[in-house]
């Protein structure tokens, strides 16, 4: 996946993008002036299945919307995020993700990651959650440890 920012992001933003390209074992490029369709360009010149592009409201990340490469919307989040500083040990290579939330099992796929029931480290867990947000998505590092990078999201506007 390719991960970009909408334009003139703010450093946060920044911050967020590389965090959750880490994270994810996904590309990341600065935006800079590329439109739409040179984006798409990019994702194929680096063979990259998926687009993220994060966008922000007042600095802050506030909406991930995934793009198919054909440039076809495959889900809109709107989301608020907990960044770390630290190094997040994820190990790339057994990535999968474990989803108690059936609206966002196809981040799985957006992903390329499996889908499956549980598991003990190196894995995303989209957890359901008791306040307001839909679920909230949590990364487990190869030292089954949860790191302190979180995206809580608060809507799913396109399934």
């Amino acid at each position: 996946m390719l991960i970009s920012t909408s334009r003139k992001p703010s450093q946060k933003t920044r911050k967020f993008c590389k965090n959750f390209s880490h994270a994810t074992v996904s590309s990341y490029v600065n935006r800079g002036k590329m439109n739409m369709r040179e984006l798409l360009l990019k994702a194929l010149e680096l063979g990259e299945v998926n687009i993220a592009v994060v966008h922000e409201i007042k600095g802050n990340p506030s909406r991930i919307t995934f793009y198919s490469n054909k440039g076809e919307v495959l889900l809109v989040l709107l989301i608020n995020v907990t960044l770390t500083n630290e190094r997040l040990h994820i190990s790339p290579k057994n990535l999968t993700v474990v989803s108690e939330v059936e609206k966002l099992n196809s981040l799985a796929e957006i992903f390329t990651f499996p889908l499956v029931e549980e598991d003990s480290a190196n894995y995303i867990k989209i957890n359901k959650t008791d306040d307001d947000l839909v679920a909230k998505i949590n990364f487990i590092n190869k030292f089954e440890e949860e790191i302190p990078f979180q995206i809580n999201v608060r809507k799913v506007l396109k399934e």
